[in-house]
């Protein structure tokens, strides 16, 4: 599939770490509003696809896909625009800032025919997807509970402004900053927690900027929260606690708690990373947590899948864009379909709204459940 590259800035450097190694994915332009950022990517990564606007990108015929890997603010506004010239839309997270706009997105690619999704593709990974076989195996019995931590650390005490990526792009602590650690980091355990517990009943939250000076040197719109806690329960009867922070020390732990045992993940953003099990005895009326880890077998997936099976970065940030250009190819679901993406959306949203009104929120959006994949089944 012909695709296009909208924002060449930071993050852009890490699509192209695993875009050429995507055979359903051909990279025919890019183009940046800052006309030096994007001739400074191109030349970087060898590409002779430099594009003038994104205009010239949505006048061409040729491209069906955009990745649309601009700030937060903006994604509405280039979604919107890519879908009504009739280009697909893969869009980094979220979709949109504001829950009415995301919705909007969804209705319109629907109306068109097109598909349009948003990272983290994170559950395609084999460690999502290994974690989700053992939990329908049930190696540890039904799990009712999970607690996903997403902490960073004190980000604005770090030397964040020497942060560059491969074609000098400086990471965009602004953006950062404002957006807050929820909108930046929940998602990448939100996906997971809704692809094995299915749809959200509601979510109770609370959210806070606790260090509104981040030591920047711009001065800053507003700095977003950088402490966010959520209660979610799940249709299904499961409830997930989730925990994001720029402050608290660097920590992605994931445990599902069963009757006989824990299933945990140390790092959400290695797609490869190891999955384990800890046995729980009962000595002496004593619940008892073994100290001994035991390794659950990452499910490999097969030469036969037009997919990588070695990338150059713990995340494949191309491996959602690649799936939908393989559902479409193959006029099927995506596995990123666009009601799990808008349900996750307004999950995280939901979070960050907590900040303003700490309440229980109740969901109003839903999604089909989503199917394993066929090499982790």
């Amino acid at each position: 599939m012909r695709v296009a590259i909208v924002g060449c800035g930071y993050v852009a450097d890490y699509y192209m770490q695993s875009l050429p190694l995507y055979k359903a994915l051909e990279l025919v332009a890019a183009t940046d509003r800052d006309a030096g950022r994007a001739a400074a990517f191109v030349a970087c990564h060898g590409l002779s696809c430099l594009r003038a606007s994104l205009e010239e990108v949505l006048a061409d015929p040729g491209i069906e896909l955009v990745l649309n890997l601009t700030d937060p603010a903006s994604h509405y506004e280039v979604s919107k625009a890519c879908l009504e010239a009739g280009k697909h839309v893969y869009s980094e997270m979220p979709l949109a800032m504001q829950m009415s706009d995301a919705q909007a997105l969804v209705e319109l690619a629907e109306s068109k025919g097109l598909q349009i999704a948003s990272a983290p593709c994170s559950i395609l990974g084999e460690t999502a997807q290994s974690l989700w076989k053992a939990l329908r195996e049930q190696r540890v019995g039904p799990v009712k509970l999970a607690y996903a931590e997403m902490d960073y650390g004190f980000m604005h005490l770090m030397p964040y402004r020497k942060w560059y990526s491969k074609s000098g792009r400086q990471w965009p602590y602004e953006h950062e900053f404002e957006a807050g650690c929820t909108v930046e980091h929940a998602g990448y355990y939100v996906n997971w927690l809704t692809a094995f517990f299915g749809p959200a009943l509601s979510v109770t939250a609370f959210s806070s900027c606790l260090y509104p000076d981040k030591r920047t040197d711009v001065p800053l719109a507003g700095a977003g929260p950088d402490f966010s806690v959520a209660s979610i329960r799940f249709v299904s009867g499961a409830v997930a606690r989730l925990t994001c922070s720029n402050i608290a020390p660097a920590d992605q732990h994931l445990r599902l708690f069963g009757d006989r045992g824990i299933l945990q993940v140390q790092f959400a953003l290695d797609y490869k990373a190891p999955v384990f099990i800890r046995r729980m005895f009962n000595i002496r009326r004593k619940m008892i947590i073994s100290p001994w880890r035991q390794k659950v077998r990452l499910a490999a997936m097969p030469d036969a899948l037009p997919l990588p099976r070695k990338a150059t970065n713990r995340m494949e940030f191309c491996r959602g864009p690649a799936e939908m250009a393989i559902a479409l190819r193959e006029h099927r679901r995506s596995a990123l379909p666009a009601d799990y993406c808008l349900h996750n959306n307004e999950i995280v949203l939901a979070i960050q709204r907590a900040a303003q009104r700490s309440d229980t929120y109740r969901m109003t959006t839903s999604f089909a459940p989503l199917e394993p994949r066929p090499w982790s089944a």
